[in-house]
């Protein structure tokens, strides 16, 4: 993969962070948001918990390398974080879940800045396939430690702001109340 380590990570924050995020505000209360297609198991806390183990079971080694050598699986992948991080995102959009949906969301933030720091500040390459794999020219731990940082960065200030964003619109829910 010429792209490496980091441009890997980089498709999982425009899949679960940026896009999932968009298409959720997008498919709001119309008839695919799939908080509205299943309310009673699209509560934020259950989907930060499948997001949770979305995102760290592919991180983990064997499944990191198995994606690394064969496109159809890393399209799984992609797949999975970008459903993952839909479900999620719509879930906290909900009017009745947006205190849970703080919640969430900051939860999702905390591990997500917490993979990329174990990730970032790894003291070896986690994954035999960076070897082979890694950006044009720069060595395998480096391109690893810039996934990292790209993941808390982008990952975690996502969720962080989205919470924050949930956050103010229910205090001023609040307030006008």
């Amino acid at each position: 993969m010429p792209l490496g380590m980091t441009g890997h990570m980089g498709g999982h924050m425009i899949a679960v962070a940026i896009a999932a995020p968009f298409l959720a505000i997008g498919l709001s209360q119309g008839r695919l948001d799939p908080a509205r297609l299943w309310p009673g198991l699209t509560s934020p806390m259950a989907m930060m918990l499948v997001e949770l183990v979305t995102v760290w079971l592919w991180h983990l080694p064997a499944l990191r390398a198995a994606t690394m050598n064969s496109f159809p699986l890393l399209g799984l992948e992609q797949l999975c974080f970008l459903g993952a991080g839909l479900l999620l995102w719509s879930s906290v959009l909900r009017a009745d879940h947006r205190a849970a949906g703080i919640g969430a969301l900051l939860l999702t933030s905390m591990h997500m800045t917490l993979l990329g720091v174990l990730i970032g500040l790894a003291p070896r390459p986690l994954y035999a396939a960076a070897d082979h794999h890694h950006l044009a020219g720069m060595d395998p731990l480096i391109d690893q430690q810039l996934s990292g940082v790209l993941m808390l960065l982008v990952g975690g200030a996502s969720y962080f702001i989205g919470g924050l964003v949930l956050l103010a619109s229910l205090l001023r829910q609040r307030g006008a109340a």
